[in-house]
């Protein structure tokens, strides 16, 4: 389920990658995609008329309009492969297809993302850019990949029909989207596969400020069941939120004196072929290195000169058949300091029972989730802070 293209790299161990398409230079074109969309109730009645709490952070991702039919995302996928190269445009469209380009563009969607003055100019057509990249495969093991491509961060994915729950963790929520760059893939052997690129910085189309950050992901697969994913991404004063408040003066200079770094462990082990476990741990932290005169805004700021954020998700899920299954998501996510956008403390468990029909083209995802904070975080009816928010609701989600 994650990370496709990794998967494909550690078949270029065995030299068996692609033998489902034709592996001639003629190549084969395949168009693929798929349409999501929602309804759902929250019992703590927001006020606003959404689920993203009091303050209107980031309580959820996607799925954030109660009591309504909502529309999700519109996916039109076109793959090319030949013997020695793939190419890949990923176009989205629809409500989330901006936030799915978060950083990407300049509007509602993108109020927590600040950008430089010349950008809104760039952008446009560019958000229902979801990935547009090119892999070449200079040898059975070594490959390089150019273009806007999907993060490696995290366990979930912004595509609904290939994670099992319907609504994003706070994991994958906070942390990068996608990476415009450069990354090379090298296949030690059918059990571990190395990756590492330069990227313009975390979801940035643009980089204004010239600095890029570092990824990289190591492979290994003890078991044909049992995959682990070791990934990081960092770099120097490469938030371009940050850049962007001390260009027009919010925050000092020195704001742009740190180093940046998330690493992120995954794992998937198919217990049995019915059963299934998954985990997801992450921790992030800037450290700043700011001047005497700038220690009293990093505190007031940030409580201090090193602030982190990070969490760990647990998934299990069971196919009673090939129609019906049900899985669990049991979360804890932290950003006290407020680094990233939830900026706070929640636990939450998700419940979903896929029903999938239709000779597996069509998923329809009831799903329960229970979110808590310490503090009271979530909106009730009067517009008022409580600590909880539980919503129930049903995905449709149709793939070709």
């Amino acid at each position: 389920m994650k990370k496709p293209l990794l998967v494909t790299i550690l078949a270029l161990g065995n030299g068996s990658a692609f033998a489902q398409t034709d592996t001639t230079d003629i190549g084969r074109l395949s168009i693929s995609g798929y349409i999501d969309s929602y309804y759902l109730t929250a019992f703590n009645r927001p006020k606003s008329g959404n689920l993203l709490g009091v303050d209107q952070l980031a309580g959820r991702a996607f799925d954030r309009l109660p009591d309504q039919f909502a529309l999700g995302l519109v996916q039109a996928k076109l793959s090319y492969s030949n013997r020695k190269s793939d190419m890949v445009i990923d176009l989205t469209f629809g409500p989330n297809a901006e936030l799915g380009n978060f950083g990407n563009t300049s509007g509602a969607l993108n109020m927590y993302r600040p950008q430089a003055p010349y950008v809104a100019a760039l952008y446009g057509t560019s958000a229902a850019i979801k990935q547009a990249y090119f892999t070449y495969r200079a040898t059975s093991k070594l490959s390089f990949t150019v273009g806007q491509f999907g993060t490696h961060i995290g366990y979930e994915v912004i595509d609904a029909p290939l994670n099992y729950n319907y609504s994003l963790s706070n994991l994958f929520n906070n942390g990068p989207f996608y990476h415009l760059g450069l990354k090379a893939a090298y296949s030690f052997s059918n059990k571990a596969a190395l990756m590492l690129g330069a990227v313009n910085n975390w979801d940035n189309l643009t980089d204004n400020n010239k600095q890029k950050s570092l990824i990289g992901q190591f492979t290994y697969k003890p078991l044909a069941t049992w995959t682990v994913y070791v990934n990081w991404i960092g770099g120097y004063s490469d938030d371009t939120y940050l850049t962007t408040l001390v260009q027009n003066g919010t925050l000092p200079p020195a704001f742009e004196n740190y180093t940046r770094n998330l690493l992120d462990l995954t794992t998937t082990y198919q217990v049995t072929p019915k059963f299934f476990l998954g985990l997801n741990a992450a921790y992030g932290q800037y450290s700043f290195r700011p001047d005497d005169t700038d220690e009293g805004l990093l505190m007031a700021k940030y409580g201090g000169a090193s602030p982190s954020w990070g969490g760990v998700a647990l998934y299990s899920n069971y196919a009673f058949s090939d129609v019906l299954g049900v899985g669990f998501r049991f979360e804890h996510f932290e950003d006290k300091h407020g680094v990233r956008y939830l900026q706070t403390v929640n636990n939450s468990l998700t419940i979903t029972a896929p029903i999938t029909i239709a000779a597996g083209k069509l998923q329809v995802k009831p799903e329960f989730r229970l979110d808590t904070a310490p503090v009271k975080y979530y909106e009730n009816s009067a517009g008022q802070g409580t600590t909880t928010q539980s919503t129930l609701g049903v995905a449709f989600i149709y793939k070709y």
